[in-house]
């Protein structure tokens, strides 16, 4: 995986990945943050929790300092804020057990980011053609050829069996499978086209799933509530329970809040 993110093809897969989650992680708040593999991408840059860790999950990787079994993380449960996994299923030997284990170390609310790689792309097929060249005694590999893809709705099912609620997702990088970087610039155009008529048929996606538990209810911080009765704020009978992240994205001013 390496060698190939060196190439043209993988230095414009890591730019469209490295700007979708500089703006993904950038409002996500909380404490602890970790990236699980792929050290060649900084997905943890833009964020602003105060604990950070980039983690390899294979030995040598990246030259990394730490490695960590993606199956058995060394974390307590509902320890971490935001887990990110570039292409981590893909290469994992068990990607039900990564998933399960990622849930366990989330807390409520956690959000987990993933990448992957789309089968059912341009990309994708010249990867299935390649297998069968090699049934014919050929060896012509595009993408690198440990792992295997994980489709984006089959992911979507996996994060519901585990009570994730998948948040958002987006697809990039239309270009056609070409190793040539003077290739790669001419058929710049298929981007802002793919995003408009064929969205789900990019090279790559990156998907936010949601934590859930049900039943639970999210409670503001103490303070909040002896200000307000300090204020003496009078209720309207006609406003309802505010998230206790409204604040965040300026939709509630803080004068109005009970």
């Amino acid at each position: 995986m390496e060698d190939w993110l060196r190439t043209a093809p993988g230095q414009y897969l890591l730019a469209w990945e490295q700007q979708q989650l500089d703006r993904i992680v950038a409002d996500l708040f909380g404490f602890h943050a970790l990236q699980l593999g792929l050290r060649e991408l900084e997905g943890l840059r833009s964020n602003r929790m105060p604990h950070r860790w980039t983690a390899s999950t294979l030995p040598g990787e990246g030259q990394a300092a730490l490695v960590l079994d993606p199956t058995a993380l060394p974390f307590p449960e509902q320890s971490l804020d935001l887990v990110i996994l570039p292409h981590t299923l893909e290469l994992s030997a068990d990607p039900h057990a990564t998933l399960r284990e990622v849930e366990r170390v989330l807390v409520p609310e956690g959000r987990v980011v993933i990448c992957g790689l789309n089968p059912a792309s341009l990309w994708g097929l010249r990867q299935q053609r390649a297998h069968l060249y090699r049934r014919m005694g050929f060896e012509k590999w595009f993408l690198p050829q440990a792992g295997e893809f994980i489709g984006y709705w089959r992911l979507r099912d996996w994060l519901r069996l585990l009570s994730f609620e998948v948040e958002g997702g987006r697809f990039g990088c239309y270009r056609p499978a070409v190793d040539s970087e003077r290739w790669l610039h001419r058929f710049a155009w298929m981007d802002p086209a793919g995003d408009r008529w064929w969205p789900i048929f990019g090279a790559v996606y990156l998907l936010v799933g949601v934590k859930r538990v049900p039943g639970m209810r999210l409670i503001g911080p103490g303070w909040k509530t002896a200000r307000a009765r300090g204020a003496q704020a009078v209720p309207s009978a006609s406003s309802g329970r505010v998230s206790p992240f409204a604040e965040f994205n300026g939709s509630v001013p803080p004068e109005s809040k009970e």
